[in-house]
């Protein structure tokens, strides 16, 4: 008989965090109706209720990980079973530290391993990234021809990459009074893809009497890292930001992209059992949505639309079910005269983006995304809102309707240019 090891004694920094979310899970199913893998697969193992029981099985060498790893890696990471568990499962820490676990183990085929290479190496590094993103562009009639991941990622390029957009300033100043200080963090696909979108955030902050600091030496947070299991990369890039960060004279630390906010605000579990671990926990204490912090702070009068909207509002899913922000961008988006606000059916479930996902699992992501614009066509709204660029990417590429970032409105609304 095989011998069992206690999941709290595999040597882990995130043991402790692993062993209580599995014991915690008491296979209610009320997971099953909020995972979109298991809505399409309707696999119990690709539910998080049957990925629990996988992950505690080969961490106590009942199960090869091989076995487990498919439905693994077929979890998009969207954390919609978090919000439906009554039990309060932290499936969110599981999955990230077993991903991190089962990596430095794993021997992925030829091909994963060149598509991981090419996202890590470009995606968190702007100037790498708009040469790439040209480059795949010219090669996107190869698409068809070259392997699945890598044809992924050409079918993902844009058919425009905006032409890059000044830089940020250091510090970009308060209107009238001061009424907070923050530090920003300017992302990297974001600056690349949508670079509109920090400047409007910055005017619409700036607008509401706040003063942005954009630290210089900052770079990528370290997120699709987290969310892939490479933890030794998003430490690093982690690591940078704490020292390039200064908490002290600043509020808050803002992120304008879902994704960024939910794995800053995990830079503790990050680090856990490192130096830097108290640091880390500083630092996530004080990251806040930008739409999470200027609810808190109060709007000002906002100017009506040139013409009414018709706005469906979509919750990321690293923004509602990661750090629990949902209503605070609804309450914004409400307070604009001549637009009108609705909901998209089913829109707890996720639109297939999620970070890396629709490279490494492009069929679902793609039945995804037609299944999220399908629900959109629904509401018949003229745009849509967001709060996170892979959602934008992701719902533009299948709805066929203009989509806007949450702060790109809020900019139409204070007279901002763009």
């Amino acid at each position: 008989m095989q011998h069992l090891i206690p999941i709290d004694q595999i040597g882990m920094p995130q043991a402790e965090e692993m062993a209580h979310a599995i014991s915690t899970c008491v296979h209610c199913g009320f997971c099953l109706p909020a995972c979109p893998t298991y809505q399409l697969l309707g696999e119990e193992m690709d539910s998080p209720r049957g990925r629990i029981i996988l992950m505690r099985d080969v961490l106590e060498g009942a199960m090869p990980l091989d076995t487990a790893t498919p439905y693994i890696d077929r979890c998009l990471g969207c954390l919609g079973c978090v919000t439906a568990c009554p039990s309060g499962v932290p499936y969110g820490e599981l999955i990230t530290s077993f991903r991190a676990y089962a990596e430095d183990k794993r021997e992925r085929p030829l091909m994963d391993k060149v598509a991981r290479t090419l996202v890590r190496e470009t995606l968190p590094y702007p100037a790498r990234f708009r040469a790439a993103s040209v480059m795949g562009k010219l090669g996107r009639p190869l698409a068809g021809l070259l392997p699945k991941q890598l044809g992924a990622m050409l079918a993902l390029v844009p058919d425009r990459v905006p032409a890059a957009a000044a830089a940020l300033p250091e510090v970009y100043p308060a209107q009238g009074e001061c009424r907070a200080r923050v530090a920003f963090l300017s992302g990297c696909v974001q600056q690349v893809l949508a670079p509109q979108i920090n400047w409007a955030t910055l005017k619409v902050l700036a607008a509401n009497g706040v003063e942005v600091v954009i630290p210089k030496g900052q770079g990528c947070c370290g997120s699709l890292g987290m969310h892939t299991g490479d933890a030794a990369s998003a430490r690093s890039l982690a690591l940078n930001n704490l020292n390039a960060f200064d908490l002290e004279t600043v509020d808050a630390v803002i992120t304008n992209a879902a994704g960024c906010g939910s794995g800053m605000k995990e830079y503790g579990l990050l680090f856990k059992g490192t130096p830097h671990a108290a640091k880390a926990r500083a630092f996530a204490a004080k990251v806040r949505d930008v739409s999470e912090f200027l609810d808190a702070l109060g709007l000002i009068e906002l100017k009506p639309l040139p013409q009414p909207m018709r706005l469906a509002y979509h919750d990321a899913c690293h923004l509602a079910h990661a750090q629990g922000v949902v209503g605070a961008p609804r309450r914004l988006l409400q307070r604009i005269p001549n637009l009108t606000l609705v909901e998209i059916p089913e829109g707890e479930l996720c639109c297939g983006s999620a970070g890396t996902y629709n490279i490494e699992q492009p069929a679902i992501a793609d039945e995804l995304g037609a299944r999220k614009a399908r629900n959109i066509a629904k509401v018949s709204p003229d745009a849509i809102a967001t709060g996170n660029i892979g959602c934008m990417v992701q719902i533009g590429k299948h709805a066929g309707l203009p989509v806007y970032h949450t702060m790109e409105i809020l900019g139409m609304a204070i007279g901002a240019d763009g």
